[in-house]
């Protein structure tokens, strides 16, 4: 029996249902984060607005003391940036991440300043043994200039910092990471070497590419590499490896999508409620084509062209617009400014306004002015938008 041709609209439901957006999940902050994969983290309020959007109930503190007991850690990983993952899962995650953080950290930048990759490949004990305690940025690069001199310091602590299997370390309230971060060694017995093939290498990329599918599929192979930055060939391998771990159906241009077996992909109909996303939120990145969930029109909006990406009104599983908290100062209990770039529906508008009560109070718990550095994007919004205080 042939397979039914997926349809954008229950690509965008199936990432909706494995992300928790379609309904708010009773899980545990630890297995939440291990439902949805990855958390970006650039910035440290995002995986709290994350769960808030995904977790009934959730409770910040539960988020807290994840991080505080390493449950859950922050790592550069996917795409060489930051992100919050299950800790069992960083080991797999970090060995498929290898050729690409090897490639990108001890490349250009880092061989500018004479040295090698195998001097890095010397540097890396000590620098692990020293961090076995949370050390701060300013320790770390004491250290390293103290192995390699002031000149080259900042070139090689650049490279190290991104392509060491380093952890932060939770450093202040209100988000557990401050503007200041502090490192601490991940605890890896060793690295594998920086080639594809090599088995630790592969073993890892099947692990992620089994899980991503989990938290993100049906996906394409140019899917896979986006969100990790991997090779497509690497994936097309991976995938291959998998057998039947993996099912094969026809997207919606004709293009192989991969999943697995018993993965959710509810119908096209399914009711999709509003969401307030946080910037960076993942399912805005975690795809070659992000039309999946961002409107062609609207991508340029939100996805600046520095790589900031705006926290978003999500309509009917869709971005439809931004907002931004405004107030909490002077007796002002704060709320959030939405900004639609298209006519929403009265009964749309409630539901956001009590999506954003909710945020609101979680805000004022914690911190009013998250996301405030990035406010002058809205001076760069097109006009005609609508925009409401709720």
């Amino acid at each position: 029996m042939p397979l039914t041709q997926l349809t954008p609209r229950e690509l965008n439901r199936a990432t909706l249902a494995r992300q928790l957006l379609l309904e708010r999940s009773p899980l545990s902050v630890p297995d939440g984060v291990r439902q949805v994969v990855a958390l970006q983290a650039q910035h440290p309020a995002s995986p709290y607005v994350a769960l808030w959007n995904r977790l009934g109930g959730f409770d910040p503190a539960g988020l807290d003391a994840a991080f505080a007991d390493r449950t859950v850690v922050k790592a550069t990983l996917m795409r060489i940036t930051l992100h919050a993952v299950h800790a069992e899962e960083y080991a797999p995650f970090r060995a498929a991440m290898q050729p690409t953080l090897y490639g990108s950290r001890l490349g250009a930048r880092f061989a500018g300043t004479g040295l090698t990759p195998a001097d890095a490949a010397r540097l890396l004990p000590g620098l692990l043994e020293f961090a076995r305690t949370p050390r701060t940025s300013a320790e770390l690069r004491a250290w390293v200039e103290a192995e390699v001199g002031a000149e080259k310091r900042d070139g090689v602590w650049w490279g190290l910092k991104g392509y060491a299997p380093l952890h932060h370390a939770p450093t202040e309230p209100p988000w557990t990471f401050g503007q200041r971060p502090s490192f601490v060694a991940a605890g890896l017995d060793a690295l594998p070497t920086r080639a594809d093939s090599d088995p630790h290498v592969q073993e890892g990329l099947r692990t992620l590419i089994l899980r991503y599918l989990s938290g993100f599929g049906p996906a394409s192979v140019a899917d896979v590499a986006q969100f990790a930055l991997v090779r497509r060939t690497a994936v097309r391998q991976a995938l291959a490896a998998l057998g039947e771990a993996v099912v094969h159906l026809p997207g919606p241009d004709g293009t192989p999508y991969h999943d697995l077996p018993d993965a959710p992909r509810p119908d096209a109909g399914t009711p999709a409620p509003p969401r307030l996303l946080g910037m960076w939120d993942s399912i805005l990145l975690a795809y070659a084509d992000r039309a999946r969930v961002i409107p062609p029109a609207y991508r340029p909006l939100v996805i600046r062209r520095n790589g900031d990406v705006l926290p978003t009104l999500l309509v009917d599983g869709e971005v439809a617009g931004v907002w931004r908290p405004v107030g909490g100062a002077d007796g002002d209990g704060g709320g959030i400014e939405a900004t639609a770039f298209h006519p929403l529906s009265p009964a749309t508008w409630e539901a956001l306004a009590a999506e954003a009560r909710s945020l609101t109070a979680l805000l004022a718990a914690r911190d009013t002015t998250a996301y405030r550095r990035y406010g002058h994007w809205w001076a760069h919004l097109p006009e005609g938008g609508e925009v409401r205080r709720l």
